[in-house]
């Protein structure tokens, strides 16, 4: 099977059987049309058929080398920088599709194994099993259009103590035995996005780990399909109210589930891992191939669309009110402007600088897509500000479409109009605010954007703990010596 359809991707659902809590309930299969999850399916799937459209088959699909077939460009290898920015082009299709608002779409970790998969023979320093292993599980994966889910974290017990030594080291997933065939596991992961309808889960290394004996256990990387045998899900409250589009048109659509990932016990053949025991490994996987830089890659692409998103809305917010001419409004325009050309500037640093990596791999500039990484966290966090400060009390004075079309039509069509639109369109503008800026979902996506890449405070001591400092030392330096130097000179006196 080539690139997915839509109908390819609900049928396989439709045959699917995870394990899934939620509200009370307890699925096992079904996922596709349950309450909570059928409308962000429905997303995922237009996703899939884009991949077939006339307008978009061309950039989001390339000839596999192994089938012939048409395949989906987040598996391309970039050796050109033709193809790097083919692949950006993908993601922006992908990503101006949710305006930015789906964080886990199937590119983000395609792009990770991808980079892993190339670096195969990095796996097989540890065993040479382990790099047959990922490069056959990236063909598969490619091959059959797979949609990964991942987890990367332990719950949180006791943030005091490492991830492996909470509540005594039985709570976080770790390995607790093997066989001829496998390792079994037992434990939790979080934050498995999308899970609920992922063919598979890959499950990868994140935190520090120490490299004493007992990390051993928790140190690993492998793959598991959602269905296997003990592995559940534990579901966030949806988002989605399931109302009409008018009145929630992002939660409606885009509300990817949050999940908890139980492992009871759960038999990983050997053949889907990827690393087992290797704690240094384990702790360079992800800059090592390079999968760190091709997802931040396909992050900044998503952030750019989303804050182009941002940018339409607050114009169009203010254009509507007539608030556009006050330099207090501009100003804040221009924030989120400046905040758009500064991700297109790092994203095109990225690429103009990209280089090939080890396994010869053309891989983007890691060092913007470092600064853009640590700096989106916050960024977004205004976004919502700025668009509550000038929708102001506007935002509580938002009727559902059932208004709009009933008994108090007349009284919209009269006392909301706003000045360049008619009472029912200035609702239907500023229901789409208040999802973006007021509602639960809105909240989700800034707590979401926030840690994205884990804790910015750690994220921010990781960055300058890697950032060669040394040369810019050295400059002040050098000029400190060369005025104490003219100082020193004879015949020099005060001035």
């Amino acid at each position: 099977m080539a690139a997915r359809t839509g109908k390819d991707f609900l049928d396989r659902l439709t045959r699917s059987r995870p394990t899934v809590h939620v509200q009370g309930e307890t699925l096992t299969g079904g996922v596709h049309d349950h309450p909570a999850f059928r409308n962000v399916v429905r997303s995922y799937a237009e996703l899939y058929d884009l991949q077939h459209s006339d307008a978009h088959r061309d950039v989001l699909t390339y000839t596999s080398p192994t089938s012939g077939e048409p395949v989906a460009t987040s598996f391309l290898v970039p050796t050109t920088p033709g193809e790097l920015r083919k692949r950006r082009e993908a993601f922006t299709v992908r990503a101006e599709h949710s305006n930015g608002m789906l964080g886990r779409t199937g590119d983000y970790l395609n792009s990770a194994l991808m980079a892993m998969a190339t670096a195969a023979d990095w796996f097989a320093g540890a065993d040479p099993a382990f790099g047959e292993n990922v490069r056959r599980y990236y063909v598969r994966a490619r091959e059959q259009d797979l949609l990964l889910s991942h987890t990367l974290i332990p719950p949180q017990v006791n943030r005091a103590l490492p991830g492996p030594r909470q509540a005594g080291g039985g709570v976080a997933a770790r390995i607790v035995r093997e066989d001829d065939n496998g390792v079994v596991v037992r434990g939790a992961r979080m934050l498995a996005t999308i899970a609920p309808f992922a063919d598979d889960l890959l499950v990868l290394p994140s935190t520090v780990l120490r490299g004493t004996p007992e990390d051993r256990p928790y140190s690993y990387a492998f793959a598991v399909p959602m269905d296997a045998e003990g592995l559940r899900c534990v579901a966030r409250e949806p988002l989605d109210p399931g109302l009409p589009r008018h009145d929630h048109p992002l939660a409606s659509r885009f509300d990817e589930p949050d999940c908890v990932v139980v492992f009871d016990d759960v038999h990983v053949p050997y053949e889907r891992c990827f690393l087992l025991g290797d704690v240094e490994r384990c702790n360079e996987l992800f800059t090592r191939t390079s999968a760190v830089a091709h997802m931040s890659h396909q992050v900044v692409v998503r952030t750019v669309a989303k804050t182009e998103y941002i940018l339409g809305l607050v114009s169009l917010l203010t254009e509507a009110i007539g608030i556009d001419g006050y330099q207090h409004v501009q100003e804040d325009v221009a924030e989120v402007i400046i905040a758009l050309e500064t991700l297109r500037a790092f994203l095109r640093a990225a690429e103009a600088d990209a280089a090939v990596n080890e396994f010869g791999v053309l891989t983007p500039a890691w060092a913007p897509l470092n600064a853009a990484r640590n700096l989106y966290p916050k960024l977004y966090q205004r976004f919502p500000q700025i668009l509550r400060k000038l929708g102001a009390s506007g935002l509580m004075a938002t009727p559902t479409a059932l208004d709009v079309t009933g008994p108090a039509a007349a009284d919209i069509d009269a006392y909301l109009q706003a000045a360049t639109l008619t009472g029912a369109e200035r609702v239907k503008l500023f229901r789409l605010v208040w999802d973006t800026c007021v509602s639960a979902f809105s909240g989700r996506q800034a707590l979401y954007e926030y840690y994205f890449f884990g804790d910015p405070v750690r994220m921010a001591a990781a960055y300058v703990a890697s950032y060669d400092r040394e040369p810019y030392k050295a400059r002040v330096r050098s000029f400190l010596d060369g005025y104490a130097a003219a100082e020193a000179r004879p015949g020099r006196g005060p001035e």
